[in-house]
């Protein structure tokens, strides 16, 4: 999966961008608690990286 469509696929699911330092976007939630980390780097996204973002966000299937 691509950054930016692990990006879009946060955004689906209510998480907003709280701030950017470098090519490092953190994302929050109205109504869940903490935040979820992407790194800005256009290639893919590693699996565990990408298991371990989607355990945050409470998107894990």
């Amino acid at each position: 999966m691509k950054v930016r469509e692990l990006l879009k696929l946060l955004r689906k699911g209510g998480w907003e961008t709280d701030r950017i330092r470098g090519d490092h976007r953190q994302r929050v939630h109205p109504s869940k608690p903490g935040t979820v980390t992407v790194s800005g780097h256009p290639s893919d996204v590693h699996p565990k990286t990408l298991k371990s973002g989607l355990r945050q966000a409470s998107l894990e299937k």
